[in-house]
């Protein structure tokens, strides 16, 4: 099969919903850039950019790999899960600390984030174990089994902290547990079995300014300008917007500082300021036309393992859309989680194309 008649194959309306969720991204991404505060500083769009180049070639090329292929060699996932332990445990000893936190891998003027692909391997092997023993799930040891592999990179991804990561990934696997058909009974526990972990974790494991956060989160009326000072700032940014938004490039909270990190961690409100609420609407619309190709492919999947990953990959994409407009909405805490296809970064960027390009291969061969 020629390249571009593979092409020719791919779901158009998920490949346009990607891209127009990217161009969002690019277009506030430069916003920011050019601000008052950065003195129009361009390096992050044009390192989004090559970002962008570089996931696309990535993403047509996963897509000419037969799933089967990848369903068919557990040893190899196994192998690629292994590789991301080790690397997330060479974070504690091979990263720069940035803010008191040691967190992606430095190559040059590009930083490696290792729990991108850890996300996407283990969707991977919850899609294989659970494709095969889905009607056994009565038996409380295969969501036992299933919990470890989760586990371990969990409590890694915790210790370096990460807990908006650690709480994606519990969502995946919880996700894939539903839709495998998880017992009542067996759910209740793990509920029972996550409140006792919080309890233990909030007194000996969290850290004061991870406590901080969610205090922040709680009652931020109580240190507006400390810890209530994001979240705040992110509000008075979305308000500001109204129905047409100040003009890209015209946003007083971007564009003077006053806005944190407009484009990572609160690039939705800087959307929401400088696009206002059309612009917001019509984002939150690609990423529900996006959710909805993905289920349709997990609905047409001939087999469990198709079905499973393409559950598996809507719940990370839209578990991280949830989370971080939360955070820019004041109601959730902020946990450091961007905003998947459309916050600055290349290791989520990449990462979400090699899951895209994955299911474009399954909308192709499971047709």
């Amino acid at each position: 099969m020629s390249i571009w008649s593979h092409i020719k194959k791919f779901d158009w309306i998920l490949f346009g919903s990607m891209i127009a969720l990217v161009i969002f991204g690019l277009v506030s991404i430069w916003s920011s850039s050019s601000s008052q505060f950065t003195s129009s500083d361009y390096g992050n769009i044009y390192k989004q950019l090559l970002f962008f180049a570089v996931s696309l070639l990535a993403m047509v090329g996963v897509s000419f790999i037969d799933n089967r292929t990848i369903r068919e060699n557990p040893a190899l996932m196994m192998v690629f899960y292994f590789l991301c332990i080790i690397l997330l445990v060479g974070v504690f000893f091979f990263t720069p600390e940035i803010k008191g936190i040691r967190s992606w891998y430095k190559i040059g003027f590009i930083s490696f984030d290792p729990i991108e692909p850890t996300k996407l391997i283990l969707v991977l092997i919850l899609a294989k174990y659970f494709s095969k023993r889905h009607i056994e799930l009565y038996s409380l040891k295969h969501i036992f089994f299933s919990g470890l592999y989760v586990a371990l990179p969990a409590i890694l991804i915790f210790l370096h902290p990460e807990l908006g990561s650690v709480a994606i990934l519990l969502m995946i696997w919880i996700s894939i547990l539903f839709i495998s058909g998880i017992r009542l009974r067996h759910f209740l526990l793990l509920v029972l079995a996550f409140i006792v972990t919080v309890a233990i974790g909030w007194n000996v494991a969290l850290k004061d300014y991870q406590k901080n956060r969610l205090i922040s989160f709680i009652a931020p009326q109580e240190d507006p300008l400390g810890k209530g000072w994001n979240q705040n700032q992110s509000k008075i940014s979305i308000g500001s917007g109204g129905l047409f938004g100040t003009g890209v490039g015209k946003g007083t909270q971007t564009q003077y500082g006053f806005l944190p990190e407009p484009h990572t961690d609160f690039i939705f409100s800087a959307i929401a300021e400088e696009m206002g609420f059309l612009g917001v609407f019509l984002l939150l619309g690609f990423f529900m036309l996006l959710y909805y190709r993905i289920l349709k492919i997990a609905l047409n999947a001939k087999s469990n393992f198709c079905r499973l990953f393409a559950s598996g990959i809507a719940v990370s994409i839209f578990s991280q859309m949830f989370i971080n407009i939360g955070m820019n909405l004041g109601i959730l805490p902020v946990i450091g989680i961007p905003l998947p296809l459309v916050s600055y970064g290349g290791s989520n960027l990449l990462f979400n194309f090699i899951a895209l390009g994955i299911l474009q291969n399954m909308s192709i061969t499971e047709a």
